[in-house]
């Protein structure tokens, strides 16, 4: 193998989630792809050498689920208490104050967050839209950061007015959100192997938009060429709306609406039956599983195990920053690894089983065809280096990819997007942090009403 670009050397393991556990190896970057992986000794020649020493490496993370603009009103505390429904009319009033700055900001930061978590690609919907280009400001605060970044055009059409959950000052027509869709693919979808940048469609739910934006939505995904996004089975309250509305279940009148497809990926999923879960599987629709949001708004948690047994493929999401109030998706796969234990047993789910939820199978999710989520040579060249802490892994030495989950918490030694670190030796690479932090609590308060 020819001088690469960057070496990662001397691992306790690296796992590349394409067969191999290589205790001692290595990974070489080049190009801003995977040049290859091996065992001790047979490392190449670098321009520059990262340590791996005592430490775990694995792909980088892969969130298909996430509200980032939400943490702006993390742990509001007049929506603690609160189920789904209540929490957002408790939120949407805030929420309408924002505005490109507030986006961009809290895109930045959200960012930032993500990869100290060991999170290389994320997803993001974007469904609020007081006023015009917020996704605009995503998109350039996520090629500041270097994230590699989906980008979903979130959409709410029906107002309280029209008997939705949201103030008309966060809705737009199905006309306007049809033309800004468009604009937004034509000017930023990035389909090519590799991409930094691809956009989704996302109305919101089924209990905050017409069926005809459902309908049009999905027609010009198809005629565009891009993946569908929205919430699914997400709460009692969109159950019984659904029923009320439509006369059907949430399924089936996502199916009514020419869903179901394999174009498409859902968030939650959690208020289904057997029989569903198989109609997703059929249909080769995707489902970002996102235990610790719909668990801290107690509506509990979709199986994992029972979704793939369906057929289905998962991956993990961290959803909103106000839900959660975090964007550690190693927190949120350890959140997963004991929701699933705790309802099928012991045995039912492995930490094994939860990455490859966050790589391989996340990045399906996204529709992802380049190897992202992998340490193949050609994939993507994002991983993480996870600092297995001398404390709080005393005593794990038969099975590190457990210990990764098991002990803990875990963050990055380092996290590299296209084979540049973004987070090196547990610091953040990106300058102005500080001053980013800054901003965001000036916003913060000024969106929360809060005196400054």
């Amino acid at each position: 193998m020819q001088q690469t670009d960057t070496l990662i050397r001397d691992a306790e393991l690296v796992v590349t989630m394409d067969g191999d556990e290589i205790s001692g190896g290595w990974v070489a970057l080049s190009g801003g792809t995977v040049a290859g992986v091996g065992p001790p000794g047979s490392e190449p020649a670098a321009a520059r050498t990262l340590s791996a020493r005592g430490a775990l490496v694995t792909p980088g993370l892969v969130n298909t689920h996430h509200h980032i603009f939400q943490n702006l009103t993390r742990s509001y505390a007049p929506a603690t208490r609160y189920e789904l429904f209540d929490w957002l009319r408790t939120l949407f009033p805030l929420w309408a104050a924002l505005d490109e700055e507030a986006v961009e900001v809290s895109t930045w930061v959200g960012l930032a967050e993500l990869a100290l978590g060991g999170c290389t690609t994320t997803a993001d919907m974007l469904h609020i839209h007081p006023r015009p280009r917020l996704v605009d400001a995503q998109i350039r605060a996520a090629r500041e950061v270097g994230l590699r970044f989906h980008p979903t055009r979130g959409a709410l059409d029906l107002s309280e007015r029209d008997g939705g959950p949201a103030p008309v000052e966060v809705t737009q027509s199905v006309e306007e959100i049809l033309a800004d869709s468009e604009r937004l693919v034509r000017s930023y979808h990035d389909p090519a192997p590799g991409s930094m940048l691809r956009l989704a469609l996302a109305p919101a739910t089924q209990a905050g938009v017409s069926e005809r934006l459902m309908v049009e939505t999905a027609r010009l995904a198809e005629r565009l060429d891009v993946r569908l996004h929205t919430h699914l089975a997400e709460s009692r309250g969109e159950e019984e709306y659904c029923l009320e509305t439509f006369g059907r279940r949430p399924v089936d009148q996502f199916e009514h609406v020419g869903w179901g497809t394999a174009r498409t990926w859902v968030a939650h999923f959690i208020f289904t039956g057997p029989e569903e879960r198989e109609r997703l599987g059929r249909w080769g629709t995707a489902v970002a599983h996102c235990p610790g949001s719909t668990m801290m708004l107690g509506a509990g948690a979709a199986s994992l195990p029972a979704l793939r047994e369906a057929g289905v493929t998962v991956g993990l999401g961290c959803d909103g920053s106000a839900s959660t109030d975090h964007a550690s998706l190693w927190l949120e796969a350890r959140t997963a690894l004991a929701a699933a234990r705790e309802r099928g047993g012991p045995a039912a789910t492995t930490a094994r089983d939860i990455l490859r939820a966050a790589t391989v199978d996340a990045a399906a999710c996204l529709g992802r065809e380049d190897g992202l989520g992998s340490l193949r040579p050609g994939a993507p060249a994002d991983l993480v280096v996870w600092e297995l802490d001398e404390f709080a892994f005393a005593g794990a030495h038969t099975d590190l990819v457990e210990a990764w989950l098991r002990c803990g918490p875990v963050r990055p030694r380092h996290t590299l997007v296209q084979g540049r670190p973004l987070v090196e030796d547990g610091a953040l690479t990106l300058p102005g942090g500080r001053e980013m932090l800054t901003e965001h609590a000036r916003l913060a308060r000024r969106i929360q009403r809060l005196a400054t």
